[in-house]
């Protein structure tokens, strides 16, 4: 049993940064590739980046690709999103997730004003 917690949601401005964490109980954390997906009102969620478990691959939606940077500290159990030159497009409820499994947070939200 894997439980993942979002922190680190806000407001924020267009054009400003926010680092999103995703804390994971459990000692298995390490064999999951690990993903960020969100979801803005209205809309399907979509998948936002992905790390493999030993941070080898990182995969992005073209979307936020240069922008936002995914990583993950297996020491510390937490997956992190970086996220920067925010637009008002990214403004939604961000979930972190261990990819292809039903292991999924609760969400944060992320408000980014124009």
């Amino acid at each position: 049993q894997v439980q993942l917690v979002e922190s680190g949601g806000g407001l924020v401005q267009t054009g400003g940064s926010l680092r999103l964490s995703c804390a994971a109980s459990g000692s298995i954390f390490t064999i999951y590739t690990m993903g960020w997906y969100r979801q803005a009102p209205g809309k399907q969620r979509e998948l936002v980046a992905t790390i493999t478990s030993r941070s080898k691959t990182t995969n992005y939606a073209d979307s936020v690709k240069g922008r936002f940077t995914i990583s993950r500290d297996n020491a510390k159990n937490t997956v992190y999103l970086q996220m920067n030159s925010l637009k008002p497009e990214d403004t939604a409820v961000y979930y972190c997730t261990a990819y292809g499994t039903t292991y999924w947070g609760q969400g944060t939200q992320v408000t980014v004003s124009s």
